[in-house]
Parts: structure tokens; C-alpha cells; sequence
């Protein structure tokens, strides 16, 4: 964690000099630039305090860089195909245990047989006609329709439509200590 850079760069973005923070928060220069430059750690109480000062969630400061917003502009998308069908995705956003993507598939293609991992689903038809399927459960969606479910249950996606189908899909798998060291 590098809380004092955080604090560093959210202090320089408000225009807010060290001693302005000193007098907000009480402590002195030498703590503050100490906790800048990472070579103490203060307590939650003087977190607290600095982050009420900064009017940031104290959260905030105990986030690791890849915890923080993650942008994936419009032309550095990863584009792939899957499967047998060459189902084309795009990958919107992948952070830690939650993806997103959107999936064109072509009329009568499918995702294959049911297949189920860990994690949960959440898909929205942006265009054409599907058929949801997972365990005895089906449904038919057409665009503006959503559906989720628990993807460790065999699920398949399949386009009914006679027109290429877009669908939205962000999946969420819960991330492990050991998947991340």
C-alpha cells in the first residue's frame, strides 16, 4: 500500500500545500511529510482525520493501485473470438474478480455445450433474440431483456435470431488471496 502517495496526490489535486493540511488536521509537518514519503504509518484515528480534511473516503486511502478505477478507453479493447461459432468478444473491463464484455454471436451459434464455472453472470441483449438456457430452466430474451444466474450451475447461450445477436455480459468471480499472490 502506498497511502502516503495517495494522500500526496489528492492533497497537490486540491491545491492544498502541507502546512494548509497541518493546520487542517492538527499534526504536524514532520509527521505529514513522513507519512508522504511512506516512512510511518499513521493510525486509522490520523487517517481519518486527513481524509475528512482531503473530503475523501477514508477507504480511498487504504486502496492498492489496482484496487483503484481502471479505464479501458474504446480503442485499446482487447477483441477475441471463443468456441467453435468464432463468437467475437469484447473485452469492456477486466479488474479483479469482475469482467465485462460484449459477445456478438452469429444467427444459430451458440456458446457450445452447457458449461458452468465459478462466479455469477449478468447478461443484457443489446440486439437479436437468445435462448437462455441452464439446468431445467430456459428463456427466450429479445433486446432491453436481462437474466442472471449462478454460473457454477451448466448454462448455454444460444442465438435464435435470424440477425447477429449482441449481448452484454459481466461476470463476476470472487477473487482468492492465492489467485492474486
Amino acid at each position: 500500500m502506498d497511502i502516503g502517495a495517495a494522500i500526496r496526490a489528492i492533497r497537490k489535486r486540491k491545491g492544498l500545500t502541507i502546512p494548509q493540511l497541518c493546520e487542517g488536521t492538527g499534526l504536524s509537518k514532520g509527521f505529514i511529510s513522513n507519512v508522504e514519503n511512506n516512512k510511518t504509518s499513521p493510525s486509522i484515528a490520523t487517517l481519518e482525520s486527513i481524509a475528512t480534511f482531503l473530503k475523501v473516503p477514508l477507504p480511498y486511502l487504504l486502496l492498492r493501485k489496482e484496487q483503484r478505477m481502471h479505464v479501458v478507453r474504446q480503442d485499446e479493447r482487447k477483441h477475441t473470438t471463443t468456441g467453435k461459432e468464432k463468437l467475437k468478444v469484447e473485452h469492456l473491463s477486466a479488474q479483479g474478480g469482475l469482467r465485462m464484455m460484449i459477445v456478438e454471436s452469429p444467427p444459430g451459434s451458440s456458446t457450445g455445450d452447457p458449461h458452468a464455472h465459478e462466479g455469477e453472470e449478468c447478461h443484457f441483449v443489446l440486439k437479436g433474440r437468445i435462448l437462455a438456457e441452464q439446468g431445467e430452466d430456459s428463456a427466450i430474451l429479445e433486446e432491453g431483456d436481462a437474466f442472471s444466474w449462478n454460473a457454477s450451475v451448466p448454462h448455454k447461450v444460444t442465438n435464435i435470431g435470424e440477425q447477429p445477436a449482441l449481448v452484454l455480459i459481466s461476470v463476476y468471480r470472487e477473487v482468492h488471496t492465492e489467485d492474486v499472490l
